[in-house]
């Protein structure tokens, strides 16, 4: 078997049939053994299951195929009727033809001299570009301005008098008569009443920032000069003179 009867064998169209007869048989088997279904009407069910897919398949599937083998077939049938003096005579035709086309000119490689000067005239013609601007002088920058100098410090006020050291009996320094504004009420410090305010007046005391600078040797001196012992530190008479003195002022 030659291979144009095996391609015909094995051509689309007998392929697309040969799947239809398969799945015609597969239909009768599934039909008659699977579900039970009567054989006769499993028979005709499948034949129309073949025929119809036989039929789909190569419609569909083998139309081009068809038309691309027949026109094949009618070219090698065309090649084998032509004689041997028609071919001779095709092939005198086809020399004669190329021998008729003109050559095609081959471009020149070098640029002609009259292309150089055109260029070069154009690009004399072309206006020189004008200078760059110049760039403007960068403006001055004004001077700094001059700090201001620091304000002067104030003047510190005056340093106080230094104290005078504690005598050496331990006695404050006291006053032989109120200030001219009047003596303070040193009943407001709490521990002191009418009799002791009057002993400490007695004593040279009529205001409260000379109770608020007693020193601890000078609370001893007044201490002992007083009936009960103890009860300046202990009524923080010195506290409470500062806190009235600032009141006061």
């Amino acid at each position: 078997m030659d291979s144009e009867s095996k391609g015909e064998l094995f051509s689309c169209t007998n392929l697309c049939w040969l799947a239809g007869v398969f799945l015609g048989i597969m239909t009768f088997l599934v039909l008659n053994g699977r579900f039970g279904v009567n054989g006769l009407v499993s028979l005709v069910l499948a034949v129309v299951v073949c025929a119809a897919l036989g039929w789909f398949l190569a419609r569909y599937f083998c139309s081009g195929s068809m038309a691309v083998t027949s026109g094949g077939h009618a070219r090698h049938q065309h090649d084998i009727d032509a004689s041997p003096a028609d071919v001779a005579a095709v092939d005198r035709v086809g020399q004669s033809e190329l021998a008729a086309t003109p050559p095609t000119p081959k471009v020149a490689k070098h640029v002609s001299s009259a292309s150089l000067a055109s260029s070069d005239a154009t690009a004399k013609a072309a206006p020189a570009s004008k200078p760059a601007a110049k760039a403007k002088p960068a403006a001055k920058s004004k001077p700094a301005t001059k700090a201001k100098p620091a304000a002067k410090p104030k003047a510190t006020a005056a340093a106080k008098p230094a104290r005078a050291s504690v005598a050496a009996d331990g006695k404050p320094e006291t006053l032989k008569k109120a200030r001219a504004g009047g003596a303070d009420d040193l009943k407001r410090i709490s521990g002191v009443g009418p009799k002791l305010e009057q002993t400490l007046n007695e004593l040279g005391f009529y205001h409260f920032d000379q109770v608020a600078a007693w020193r601890k040797k000078e609370v001893e001196w007044v201490d002992t000069r007083l009936k009960f012992k103890g009860r300046i530190e202990r009524d923080e008479w010195i506290k409470q003179a500062k806190k009235l003195a600032r009141e006061t002022k």
